[in-house]
């Protein structure tokens, strides 16, 4: 797993994270759910070693994350951040196969093409792998950037170890339909073994989908557990200051959280 233990990062006396714990294990989805400017961003910089915490530790695979070489850590973790700047002219399989680069020894083999365009297939945009990047929606950007970070960790390794796929608003950009395929995605990589932390601004995604849902505000965890658990009005109400209604959902076994404001 990835085990986060009493993390804290501060600018100045300002914490950005306050002892703040946290497990993602192999074969489960892990939501951070949180109002803007509670950690989230932070807390993902910090599990996959962009940015070091001023106290507290994180291991992978009960191994301190400090102690990886980047290029084994890349080839069992891949990482989805919020933007992903690209302004050359790469092909959409171009831009995919980049995800392979910590596999590939010297040049890319047959395989490597068959993962790259099996995961232009999972999201849905194989039908674009000859386009030029610079030349997509927003949306289509991100489903290719997410076809790149599947094409990391497409299959094991070969050494056993767990996989882990960090997703920071991987749905922001999308219409429905594909912020759902994403998600489902998500939980088809978790039945294969990979432990996936995804954060997420839309509480009823991260019911639907999430095996537990982290709560972080201000910088701290305010809860953590089963959606069923950390999705109650009250603690929605005091994490986000907006009147809500929480019900069973009518179809799924999960929390529907309804807003009140207005």
């Amino acid at each position: 797993m990835i085990c986060a233990r009493r993390l804290h990062v501060a600018i100045g006396a300002k914490a950005l994270l306050a002892d703040v714990s946290l497990d993602v294990r192999g074969g489960e989805v892990v939501a951070v759910v949180g109002p803007n400017g509670a950690g989230k961003s932070t807390l993902r910089k910090v599990l996959c070693g962009d940015l070091t915490p001023s106290g507290g530790e994180v291991l992978m695979n009960e191994r301190a994350l400090t102690e990886w070489p980047l290029i084994e850590r890349a080839r069992s973790r891949a990482v989805l951040p919020q933007d992903s700047s690209l302004s050359f002219p790469f092909t959409v399989l171009e831009v995919v196969l980049m995800g392979r680069t910590p596999h590939v020894r010297g040049t890319e083999e047959p395989r490597d093409y068959e993962i790259a365009r099996a995961a232009l297939e999972a999201v849905e945009a194989r039908h674009l792998e000859e386009r030029l990047y610079p030349t997509l929606s927003g949306g289509e950007r991100q489903r290719v950037q997410l076809a790149r970070v599947l094409a990391q960790i497409w299959e094991a390794n070969g050494t056993n170890e767990a996989r882990y796929l960090l997703l920071d608003e991987p749905t922001s950009s999308l219409d429905l339909a594909h912020q759902h395929s994403t998600l489902s995605i998500a939980r088809r990589f978790a039945r294969e073994g990979v432990g996936v932390l995804v954060i997420l601004h839309d509480l009823n995604l991260a019911a639907q989908y999430a095996d537990r849902i982290v709560m972080l505000r201000d910088g701290r965890m305010v809860a953590s557990g089963p959606p069923a658990e950390v999705l109650t009005r009250e603690a929605i109400q005091a994490t986000f200051s907006m009147p809500v209604a929480v019900m069973k959902h009518p179809y799924l076994d999960c929390p529907l959280v309804i807003s009140l404001a207005g």
